[in-house]
Order: C-alpha cells, then sequence, then structure tokens
C-alpha cells in the first residue's frame, strides 16, 4: 500500500462507489476517521482564534483599509485550496498539513470582520446551530445506505449557480437577493456535509493501514469538511444576524 499513489487509491474508490454499511470496515477506518475530524476541528480552532485576535488587534485597521491587501488574501486562500486539492499526491503529508494550517489562519484573518459585525452572542449563539446541523448531517451521510452521490452532482451544480448570483448581487447590493442566496447556501451546504462524509467514509472504508497516501486522503476529508462548516456557519450568520 506504502507503494501505491494516492490518485490510484482515489479512482478505485470512485469505480466502487459503494457504501460502506455492508461491508466490514479494514483496521485503519476509525483512526483515519478519528484524523479527519481532529484535523478539522483544529483547523476551526486556528480559524477562530485568528480571527478573533485580528479583530481584536491595530492591524483591523491597516486590513480593512486595503482592499488590495484583502484581494491578495483571499487570492492566496483560493490558491491553497485549490492547489492542495490538486497536488495532494503529490505533497508530503507534512507540507499538506503545513499548507492546510496556513489556509485555516488566513482564513481567520478575512473571517475577522465578524468580529466586528456581529455581537459575541449571535456569534456564539449561530457556532452552536451550525456545530449541530453539521454533527446531523454527517450523521445522516456516515449511516444512510443510500447513494448520495447524484445528490452531490446537483448541489456542486446549484453552488455554482450561488457563486455567480452572489458575485452578480455585488453590483446589484439587493438585500432581497442576499437573504435568497443565503437560505440557499444552508440548504446546499446542509445537504453537501451528509455528501461528502459519505464521500470520505467511502474512500477510507477498506484502508488496512494508515500509511501517508489513506492519511492525504483523510486531510483532503478534513479539508472538504471544514469548508462545509465554515460556508454553512457564514450562511446562517447572514440569515440570524440580519434578525439580530
Amino acid at each position: 500500500m506504502n507503494n501505491r499513489d494516492l490518485s490510484d487509491i482515489i479512482r478505485e474508490q470512485e469505480r466502487t462507489n459503494v457504501n460502506g454499511s455492508d461491508r466490514m470496515a479494514a483496521s485503519a477506518f476509525p483512526t483515519l476517521m478519528r484524523k479527519v475530524y481532529l484535523w478539522m476541528t483544529f483547523a476551526l480552532v486556528i480559524t477562530g482564534l485568528a480571527a478573533y485576535f485580528v479583530a481584536e488587534s491595530d492591524f483591523k485597521y491597516v486590513l480593512y483599509q486595503s482592499s488590495a491587501l484583502m484581494w491578495v488574501l483571499i487570492i492566496v486562500e483560493l490558491g491553497l485550496v485549490f492547489g492542495i486539492s490538486a497536488m495532494i499526491h503529490k505533497l508530503s503529508l507534512t507540507t499538506a498539513t503545513l499548507l492546510f494550517v496556513l489556509y485555516s489562519a488566513i482564513n481567520g484573518v478575512t473571517l475577522s470582520a465578524i468580529f466586528l459585525a456581529f455581537d459575541m452572542a449571535v456569534i456564539a449563539k449561530v457556532f452552536f446551530i451550525t456545530a449541530g446541523t453539521f454533527a446531523a448531517m454527517g450523521f445522516i451521510g456516515y449511516t444512510t445506505k443510500k447513494d448520495l452521490s447524484g445528490m452531490g452532482k446537483i448541489l456542486f451544480m446549484a453552488l455554482i449557480g450561488i457563486i455567480i448570483a452572489t458575485v452578480v448581487n455585488i453590483f446589484m447590493k439587493s438585500e432581497g437577493l442576499d437573504m435568497i442566496i443565503s437560505y440557499i447556501g444552508v440548504l446546499i451546504f446542509v445537504g453537501l456535509t451528509a455528501y461528502d462524509t459519505q464521500k470520505i467514509k467511502n474512500m477510507l472504508f477498506e484502508a488496512e493501514y494508515a500509511d501517508e497516501s489513506y492519511q492525504k486522503l483523510a486531510l483532503l476529508g478534513s479539508l472538504t469538511l471544514y469548508l462545509d462548516f465554515i460556508n454553512l456557519f457564514i450562511y446562517l450568520l447572514r440569515i440570524f444576524g440580519s434578525r439580530d
């Protein structure tokens, strides 16, 4: 297993496309799934701390008075996400982990505005709502015997749609459209949480050893779930924040 290319593992798992409910999990599966959620949790902690400390520091004045700096950070974020996803089979586990940590920290910097725009009570309330929703949908994705791959394709197309709508609304500045996008965004990432959980489970289910190839798959899975959580949190915050 140590000599197999990560892309071969992914293609094999995609070809089987079988839910793990009716199979016996291999010995490394529990360890790898724990790593998925530990890495995701660690990344969320880094993001939260980075956002809070930037919001409490004088750096926020530099950050929000320079649109160029903000755009640079956003571009770097996008580059890191696409880079980790596309190059995961070429990167070492250590490098991929460090890039994930870097992305989490930069994402915290760009999200620091939420501590300036929303009351801490609202942020805390929405965080716990997000955590509960995420846990519930993750449980459904993990335990269901229904193949969710078809739903995943529909959700991905819907995601492209709201990205386009969001860009359009930057110029339209319609509060009504913004709220519609937020509700649709919640539905999309609620569904993606279940779909991605099942996909990650299927990729790791037959791993006999927690070697570097499978650990990199677990890291990629944690990045995916991290993005689902963050986006779900942001859309819910826009909804509940507008009410409060």
